[in-house]
């Protein structure tokens, strides 16, 4: 669930909040007219088109059901994950997390609709993978079964095999405001100074509260696409954006890259379209069940 530049193209002047009142109750949980009107907000900027009523009800609903099984089942989502996930949103659009809400409070949406939505997809996702692993599994015999139906073309793309420096400057789960900015800062000029892994790398040890952590190998195959065409810009004896994680800032010096035709992207490519099928229909099944046993009780 990405947001797009639709939001700003689309953005509106502020409205003053309107008073609450509850609609319905989804097993005991509120939905209020602030609820609905601000999803309503929030969808009709992502899609471009006002959504009915029933839809942005219905989602309401779904998302309380999701966040109540999974708490049934320990599934907590922690609040530092949320927010990094939103600061995430914002980068992809070029903005901080603060440009991002206040553009969303220029079209009358509070930041915390978008995190509510946030937090009930990662919420989603980890109980469905944590719930029904064994439904989720995908079988090596079907990716090459399924890869051989497919072009020669698409089966013969040249791969790539990463030897990968994990580098991370540390922030602690207590630190001051405005660390990991600091940090980031400081992962950019390694960066600019980082030359070639041989002496990088000894460099980067001396860093104060760095670690450079024991090297990993990657094929292309096995990589999403993102992170794949990440790499291919990078050049050998470079290292990556830096980027933040729940540990600290993160890069990575490409500090090998062979070339092999067995780590075709193809295969990564098969794998996560059937194990997207696979867990969207167990997604799908779940949520029915959960809708068919809740006690969803409208106020008149």
């Amino acid at each position: 669930m990405l947001l797009t530049a639709s939001v700003f193209v689309l953005s509106a002047p502020a409205t003053p909040a309107r008073a609450q009142s509850v609609v319905m109750f989804v097993n005991g949980e509120p939905i209020t007219t602030y609820d609905i009107d601000q999803l309503s907000r929030f969808l009709q900027l992502t899609t471009r088109k006002q959504p009915a009523r029933q839809e942005v009800v219905d989602t309401l609903i779904d998302d309380k059901l999701k966040v109540l099984d999974a708490k049934r089942y320990k599934f907590e989502v922690d609040e530092k994950d949320i927010e990094l996930t939103y600061e995430d949103m914002a980068k992809r659009m070029g903005l901080s997390g603060e440009q991002l809400t206040k553009a969303l409070a220029s079209a009358g949406v509070n930041a915390s609709t978008l995190k509510a939505r946030i937090k009930a997809d990662i919420t989603w996702q980890q109980l469905i993978r944590g719930k029904f692993p064994q439904s989720l599994q995908v079988r090596e015999k079907d990716i090459l079964e399924a890869v051989d139906t497919r072009k020669p073309a698409e089966n013969t793309t040249v791969g790539y095999e990463y030897t990968l420096y994990p580098i991370l400057f540390v922030v602690p789960r207590n630190a001051a405001s405005g660390t990991a900015a600091q940090r980031t800062r400081e992962a950019e000029a390694l960066r600019s100074r980082f030359q070639n892994c041989d002496d990088g790398l000894p460099f980067a040890r001396a860093i104060r509260v760095v670690a450079v952590r024991p090297p990993i190998h990657r094929n292309s195959g096995d990589l999403p696409a993102p992170l794949r065409e990440l790499l291919d810009k990078t050049p050998v004896g470079q290292l990556t954006a830096p980027e933040v994680t729940a540990q600290g800032v993160e890069l990575f010096a490409v500090c090998a890259k062979k070339e092999t035709s067995a780590a075709a992207p193809a295969r990564r490519q098969v794998r996560e379209e059937m194990f997207a099928e696979q867990f969207q229909a167990k997604a799908k099944q779940h949520l029915r069940e959960l809708r068919r046993s809740a006690m969803i009780e409208h106020v008149k």
